[in-house]
């Protein structure tokens, strides 16, 4: 049960990510031909009759969601600290323009995370799409696989520690997917209201530089992803956003 893991074994992660280039235009021939063959998935057309601005708005849209074609910019990381009846959430971000980096940023926090025996990884929607996204970003950046992040092979016991508040709301119901602002909505956890959205953070960041803006996004999805899985797990606590120092 969800109620009888302790919180502060549980680090709660959300990511953001962008195109590979600021635009279709920007990529070379060779992965225009394969993006318009991967929006053969979306639309039906067959990719030579796929015309190039149509093929442009396709990639504006969806290129950040496939890790092919797309990158990394932030990694935002929580976990729940409890002190005399009160809750806070502390915060680390790793982000920046160098997708290595901020990989080898995440990896650092995992090691030092996972030093002290059961620890358990949640967040929305991690197991099919931040944790898969993660893993094919570290692979085309050649940087070796966190223990915690091999899963190829993995019975599905094998891979308890990975909680993700999407999965426990379908209930079995796979064809299903429901927003984390419409699940904090129904449960009556408080969202705030924010201009930003996930499909608008390529945009941001190739056309208004926006990356302290993303990151604001991305700590703010965490929290209320941390206060989704409270209210699942059904547990009666008030939490304060705190953000960590180091």
């Amino acid at each position: 049960m969800l109620s009888n893991i302790p919180l502060s074994n549980i680090l709660f992660i959300d990511i953001e990510t962008i195109g590979c280039a600021s635009d279709y235009f920007g990529l070379n021939d060779r992965l225009k031909a394969l993006w318009k063959k991967k929006m053969r998935r979306f639309i039906e057309i067959h990719p030579e009759e796929l015309h190039e601005q149509e093929a442009a708005e396709q990639y504006e849209k969806r290129a950040a969601i496939f890790a092919e074609f797309g990158r990394v910019v932030c990694i935002s990381c929580g976990v729940i600290v409890a002190n005399e009846g009160e809750y806070t959430f502390r915060v680390k971000s790793c982000y920046g323009h160098d997708e290595a980096q901020l990989l080898q940023c995440f990896s650092h926090i995992l090691s030092r995370f996972y030093k002290h025996g059961q620890r358990y990884l949640c967040g929305h929607n991690i197991k099919e799409f931040d944790i898969p996204y993660l893993c094919r970003r570290y692979l085309v950046n050649k940087i070796e696989l966190p223990p915690q992040l091999r899963l190829y092979g993995k019975k599905p016991w094998e891979t308890s520690h990975l909680l993700d508040t999407l999965h426990y709301w379908k209930f079995g119901d796979y064809k299903a997917y429901t927003s984390l602002d419409l699940l904090a909505q129904s449960l009556g956890v408080e969202s705030p209201k924010d201009e930003l959205d996930g499909s608008q953070v390529s945009k941001v960041y190739w056309k208004e530089d926006g990356l302290e803006d993303i990151v604001k996004y991305c700590e703010k999805d965490i929290f209320v992803t941390a206060k989704v899985f409270l209210r699942l797990a059904l547990h009666d606590i008030e939490l304060t956003p705190n953000h960590a120092e180091e």
